[in-house]
């Protein structure tokens, strides 16, 4: 099965050469590559939340497997949609499925599903690949969509699954956590509270993030999968953490009564 794009033209350039320029554009080729166990990275069009995922991606190393956990924008038919088989494409190229890791994932979370249907129509995870692509065209990938009536109970299981798979499959892997900050806030709202949810992150606090993400009434979309990567960010051994940069729709727009935010973190 191949994963067809379903915002390209939209969210980024539909064609190669003009998506490949703006990556380029969105990206610093003399920035300091370091390992990474986790990344967070926005979802929004590249106009707006580009350069925040341009600088987590030109600071990492990306791997040869990438697991990348996304919001489901929509009802999703599973609680964890994993796709286990088949190839995404964007106008960059193909990007196959790491079946065996897929697989190891499936095996280790009774919560998570195969369910390829779920990944259709949503844009969190599509938007990170062509940034993935662009610095390793040869990566393996592995969707997962989380459903936004994931618990933290439920989210720590998927996060202690992932951090045994990887364990076990022995290969280094990066995990993308997609997610934007706060949503249609004024920009000094979204900065306050997208720093509460920052801070729990640098501090490697996955039940802190999800409690102050829930009590602040934080409007971070992927909140969940953050929760759930930073559990097994923290299983797989994870130290610390670096926001390598904040910023809000603002920073494009110049409009600083609606902002949405967006952060890039790196977790190592």
């Amino acid at each position: 099965m191949v994963r067809k794009p379903y915002v390209a033209g939209q969210f980024y350039p539909g064609s190669r050469e003009k998506l490949r320029e703006t990556i380029a554009a969105l990206t610093d080729p003399a920035a300091a590559r370091e390992k990474a166990i986790a990344v967070v990275s926005p979802h929004a069009g590249y106009i707006y939340s580009g350069p925040v995922a341009g600088a987590v991606y030109s600071t990492t190393v990306i791997p040869g497997v990438a697991v990348i956990l996304g919001p489901g924008h929509r009802d999703i038919g599973s609680l964890f949609a994993v796709q286990a088989r088949g190839s995404w494409s964007t106008p960059l190229g193909a990007s196959p499925i790491d079946e065996a890791l897929a697989a190891r994932i499936l095996a280790a979370c009774p919560l998570a599903e195969d369910d390829e249907k779920a990944h259709l129509w949503e844009h969190s995870l599509e938007v990170q690949l062509p940034f993935l692509q662009y610095f390793r065209a040869d990566a393996a990938i592995v969707p997962i969509c989380v459903s936004h009536e994931a618990r933290y109970a439920e989210l720590e299981t998927l996060g202690k699954a992932l951090a045994k798979a990887i364990k076990d499959d022995g290969r280094e892997v990066l995990i993308v956590a997609s997610t934007d900050m706060s949503h249609y806030v004024p920009q000094k709202t979204a900065e306050k509270k997208d720093m509460l949810a920052i801070r729990k992150v640098l501090d490697l606090d996955p039940a802190g993030l999800f409690e102050t993400v829930t009590s602040e009434r934080i409007s971070m979309c992927g909140f969940q999968p953050t929760a759930a990567a930073l559990v097994a960010a923290v299983g797989l051994g994870a130290a610390g953490a670096e926001l390598v940069r904040y910023g809000t729709s603002a920073d494009a727009s110049g409009d600083t009564t609606q902002v949405v935010g967006y952060a890039g973190i790196r977790i190592f």
